[in-house]
């Protein structure tokens, strides 16, 4: 039927495709130009002003090491997760579901959730001093302890986001044949050579896609920095929200815009260039 018709398969893509350029091709040609415009007129002026904003060192800077610290041990523990999740039987389902909860909160619900803790008279506080611990209220949160908010921050990052790349694993897991294992057991193969031998190669697709997704979503945090540092911890999301909302200058905020794609995109490339996964030797 296809053949005597050919037009159809593009007929049926067109709704998607026309959605796609009305919410996405659209704004983003658009913001590009407003972010290399200036009075209708093709200029570097906004970059300029953005690479010469007083926090934007700081927002490149904490926006990297944020996405340096957070991203490695989430894909630790999401690996561990979900290597022990495959060894469970009964109760599977339950395991997952308590582990994917923070995947229904909100950035900002997990960011007031992790200050109503850190806060000065937060439960962490509280609890230190009801033990002892502590002779008065500890700041965590303030411009003076930088390392303790940084510290705070990625926790809260790691606790918030480690579930979506648990789901991933796990469903790269599951294509994992017995038969692999059950060779490599045979042969005398130890648990941590199994890992690294065949478990870990076998699910290189699956930490790709992990990778990619949580660095691109880790340049692009913002909710639970601004709930528990606020200006004091600058990222470059941040600061696009400040430039388009408080200082009403929606060119600058477009410029931080498009180069946090740039980075994500580039992050992108090389993830597909370093965890190149080749088809042949899919399971």
């Amino acid at each position: 039927m296809t053949n005597s018709r050919p037009w159809i398969p593009y007929l049926l893509i067109l709704p998607s495709v026309a959605f796609l350029a009305l919410l996405f091709v659209v704004p983003l040609v658009q913001t590009i130009w407003l972010a290399v415009s200036d009075n209708g007129a093709p200029s570097l002026a906004n970059a300029e002003r953005m690479v010469t904003d007083i926090n934007f060192t700081r927002s490149v800077k904490n926006t990297f090491l944020l996405t340096i610290a957070v991203v490695p041990v989430q894909i630790a523990i999401a690996l561990a997760m979900g290597t022990m999740v495959a060894k469970v039987g009964r109760g599977r389902e339950t395991i997952l579901w308590i582990w994917t909860i923070p995947l229904g909160i909100s950035d900002l619900a997990a960011g007031l959730v992790w200050l109503s803790i850190l806060q000065n008279t937060g439960y962490l506080n509280s609890l230190l001093f009801g033990l002892g611990i502590i002779g008065r209220q500890a700041s965590w949160l303030s411009y003076q302890t930088p390392v303790a908010l940084f510290l705070a921050i990625a926790v809260a990052e790691i606790w918030r986001g480690t579930a979506i790349v648990m789901v991933i694993i796990v469903a790269g897991l599951n294509q994992v044949p017995k038969e692999f294992k059950e060779a490599a057991e045979i042969f005398g193969a130890g648990p941590w050579t199994r890992f690294w031998r065949i478990t870990l190669p076998l699910v290189r697709p699956a930490l790709q896609s992990a990778l990619i997704l949580r660095t691109v979503l880790a340049f692009e945090v913002f909710a639970v920095v601004y709930a528990l540092g606020g200006r004091n911890f600058p990222v470059l999301v941040g600061e696009a929200y400040n430039w388009q909302n408080q200082n009403q200058n929606y060119s600058v905020a477009a410029a931080y815009a498009v180069l946090i794609m740039i980075i994500s995109l580039a992050a992108t490339l090389i993830y597909l260039k370093a965890l190149k996964v080749d088809p042949e030797r899919l399971p």
